[in-house]
């Protein structure tokens, strides 16, 4: 795991009590709420707002009666109508709002989604061309248009009307369409600016339906406008928020054919629907088709009316979900590979793989892989017949779009923001283009200000963790974006046990302290990336869930970030205060030296442990962790000074090289003929004469 920087917030006792009183929550709900600011019962109530009476009149957004009188006249007059929407979920479920809206008013409509892998993202001027070819009189883009200049004027040239409706960015000027709604123009004073693409098109919606439809239009299609605006990342706050909590209740039983399939075949129907539910179950399934180049799939699903070819459908998303777990995979451990041959973690900054092969509807959940593992900065490329097509991902503190920049003149195109964009570049500018990244984080970045952070609302003791308190929390839901789910840290808890799961992709830990035992889940990490070991205390941030098994309810640890408790790191700088001492000629008692010295099972422990461990030949482990795993397998007494010693043995063999870097310890194994003979060690020499040991380890070999 790397490590985070905890910000912890200390909300007031007193204020949490009076909130918790006032508003009838529980004292964590009430915590949860303080440390965010939130902390009388007017502001409670106004951030946790879920009535539908609360949504905004749609006929506040820029251009809503234009494109509200566009549409009705071109149904009036029969024209034909395409609702060009885009692949990903908010792009999907956006389309098949509007289409069914449209199809509700009579409107002789299709809709269109660019295909990802030939097409790309947005309208093109095939598109445009392709659509005229069809017949169609009026384009409504829903998610997708606001930066279309030239294929709008393309599609107003051969005699199509445009709607634009987006959520994006966009300049002050604006595409010569017949209008465009979206709250993120400069002009606009919508009073909520950060709808989905889904919001803008059921706030067209509700337009088209007239004064006071509103909720109506909301009831019939909340379930789909939720999942979109959780999928997209949306802050889940104001209009969002009771677009959501609307939603989830909406889903629980919906009516949308397609969408009850998929929460069967998904094994979520039935079960509590969480925002969660769309982010981690979903959206993944969805987002799958259009990856794989099936957008039209996803679309289709969402708008058919009959239950077997929704249920083929649904079926067909959840094996191409699988398909894109299986690519996903593949391609992170060739990329792996890569990155243990081409990445130095002590040097470079910004980690940039090419790959024959690989799938670029998929790099970009790869790419997010690897940046939050190693909390660096990534862009991973995929190579076709000498064009690279890359998918970036960020850390906090980097702007990877300012980094693209700065190395234009490499790349064919490129676009995004700080902490995600796509590329394109020959393949013959790739060493260079790294080059230049690395040149520019040396002059920009500080690499200290990358480390992660976690904001932890409040540490609370065991006496606060029960069931009843766990579901009080649910009053905080929708969590998302702008509302994450409460984060609480207790100190000093001793690991009883470490389990790996699913192949030790997660691990499973027991957990107490105080007399009372937990377990907790520990997902993303198996037991190597562990920090810690078996009877090491350590401190917790987590999230708390209800766990229901066979009937039974208990609560579950979710563990957002674990790190060796103090008492453990400062027995640790004690040990390596004798160690720095040592290793600067400094004098040692022989009780002080034979605290570093390694016996040869010591030697033969660690040295079997890194052999075991590493991956082509190389092993990183957060920096406290070694001496703490290979003590625990070996059931032998190895502090961290006697593993540096080990180490600094083997290195003087020429065995190994290693170092640290942000927490972290990398060893590099090197490659030599024959055993290396140990007894010459300098380092073993002079501290067996400082603790005047006379046992000399003579013919030691590893």
């Amino acid at each position: 795991m790397k490590m985070k920087r905890w910000v912890t917030a200390k909300p007031n006792l007193e204020t949490v009590r009076s909130l918790a009183r006032s508003c009838g929550f529980t004292p964590l709900a009430a915590a949860a709420l303080c440390a965010r600011g939130i902390d009388t019962p007017e502001a409670a109530r106004a951030f946790l707002e879920t009535d539908p009476a609360k949504l905004h009149d749609p006929m506040l957004l820029p251009d809503m009666a234009k494109a509200r009188d566009t549409i009705r006249r071109a149904i009036e007059q029969g024209k034909k109508i395409a609702v060009f929407g885009d692949y990903d979920v908010d792009g999907v479920t956006s389309t098949c709002v509007m289409t069914r809206v449209l199809r509700s008013l009579g409107a002789d409509v299709r809709h269109y989604i660019p295909d990802r892998l030939s097409e790309g993202y947005g309208l093109s001027m095939g598109a445009m061309d392709r659509l005229a070819q069809d017949g169609i009189g009026l384009i409504v883009t829903v998610d997708s248009g606001v930066s279309a200049f030239e294929e709008i004027a393309r599609a107003r040239e051969l005699g199509m009307e445009v709607v634009v409706t987006d959520h994006h960015e966009c300049r002050e000027e604006l595409p010569d369409a017949n209008a465009v709604v979206n709250p993120k123009r400069a002009d606009s004073t919508y009073p909520f600016a950060e709808l989905a693409g889904v919001g803008v098109a059921f706030k067209l919606a509700c337009a088209l339906a007239g004064d006071g439809q509103q909720r109506a239009v909301l009831e019939q299609y909340a379930d789909l406008v939720a999942l979109g605006t959780v999928a997209d990342v949306m802050l889940l706050v104001g209009e969002n928020r009771i677009i959501v909590a609307a939603g989830l209740r909406r889903m629980a039983e919906t009516q949308n054919v397609g969408l009850s399939m998929l929460l069967h075949e998904s094994g979520q129907q039935g079960k509590r629907l969480t925002a969660s539910t769309i982010s981690f179950i979903l959206a993944p399934r969805i987002n799958a088709a259009g990856r794989l180049g099936h957008a039209d799939m996803a679309a289709e699903l969402f708008l058919t009316d009959d239950p077997r070819r929704a249920q083929t459908l649904a079926m067909a998303l959840c094996e191409q979900n699988k398909q894109r777990q299986a690519t996903e995979n593949q391609i992170l451990e060739q990329a792996l590979q890569k990155l243990r041959l081409e990445y130095d973690p002590l040097e470079d900054q910004v980690i940039v793989l090419a790959g024959e092969d690989w799938h670029h509807g998929v790099i970009g959940i790869v790419s997010s892989r690897i940046c939050d593992r190693y909390a660096c900065p990534t862009v991973l490329i995929a190579l076709e017949d000498g064009i690279g097509k890359g998918s970036g991902r960020s850390v906090k503190g980097f702007n990877l779009y300012e980094a693209l920049c700065d190395s234009a003149p490499l790349l064919e195109r490129f676009g995004g923001h700080e902490l995600a964009a796509g590329l394109t570049i020959r393949e013959e500018n790739i060493q260079q283009f790294h080059e230049n990244m690395e040149a520019w984080a040396r002059e920009h970045v500080n690499p200290q200000e990358l480390m992660p952070i976690l904001h932890i609302d409040c540490p609370i003791a065991p006496e606060f963790i029960s069931t009843e308190a766990t579901r009080g929390l649910d009053v905080l839901e929708p969590f998302g974006m702008g509302n994450p789910q409460p984060v609480f840290s207790m100190c000093d808890l001793l690991v009883e046990e470490i389990t790996p799961i699913s192949s030790d992709r997660h691990v499973r830990l027991t957990l107490s302290k105080d007399g009372q035992t937990y377990t907790a889940m520990l997902f993303g990490t198996g037991q190597g990336g562990c920090g810690f070991a078996q009877g090491n205390y350590v401190d917790a941030a987590f999230c708390l869930e209800i766990n229901e098994y066979r009937g039974r309810c208990s609560v579950q640890l979710v563990i957002r970030d674990i790190q060796l408790s103090t008492c453990e790191v400062m027995a640790d700088q004690k040990i390596l205060n004798l160690y720095n001492r040592f290793m600067s000629d400094g004098a040692l008692t022989a009780r002080e030296a034979r605290v570093l010295l390694p016996e040869r099972r010591d030697l033969v422990a660690v040295w079997r442990h890194i052999l075991s461990r590493s991956e082509d030949g190389w092993l990183s482990v957060p920096d406290g962790a070694l001496s703490r795993r290979v003590s625990w397998e070996s059931r032998r007494e190895i502090n961290i000074g006697k593993l540096l010693v080990c180490l600094d043995v083997f290195s003087e063999s020429r065995l190994l090289s290693y170092h640290f870097r942000e927490g972290q310890l990398n060893i590099v194994l090197k490659h030599i003929e024959g055993k290396a003979d140990i007894s010459k060690s300098v380092v073993l020499k002079t501290l067996q004469s400082m603790s005047k040991d006379c046992n000399t380890m003579q013919g030691s070999v590893i």
